[in-house]
């Protein structure tokens, strides 16, 4: 009979870890408390944030006012699309549509060319 019993603890895998070492379960809590806390799953947090961020479209500066005509010559007009530091401002801050953009950009260069706008800020 009492080889049974050790025949038993033998086969049997190891007991319980916190019985055997208390010092691992005190560490393992101790891990788990310096964790931030998980913040709770949100399914619909891609579209929440892009309720935030909306911005309203801009309109062609040239498509609503059609009178007007872009000219290298119109130095006032092209300063207006132009940044402090000189450089071209690009369509998603002016808010120009691309065949005006195109048109507007090689008239900056030709007034450039012609020294009536600077290339750089100094």
């Amino acid at each position: 009979m009492i080889e049974n019993e050790t025949n038993k603890e033998s086969v049997n895998p190891a007991p319980n870890t916190e019985q055997q070492d208390p010092e691992r379960k005190r560490r393992t809590e101790d891990s788990s408390s310096s964790r931030p806390p998980r913040k709770p799953f949100r399914a619909n947090s891609r579209r929440s944030d892009k309720r935030k961020f909306f911005m309203k479209k801009k309109v062609c500066f040239f498509c609503k006012n059609a009178d007007v005509v872009i000219d290298y010559k119109d130095v006032s007009l092209m300063r207006r699309f132009i940044a402090e530091s000189g450089k071209i401002t690009p369509r998603r801050f002016s808010g120009t549509c691309a065949k005006h953009q195109r048109k507007l950009s090689t008239e900056i260069k030709k007034a450039r060319q012609m020294a009536l706008i600077p290339y750089t800020d100094k």
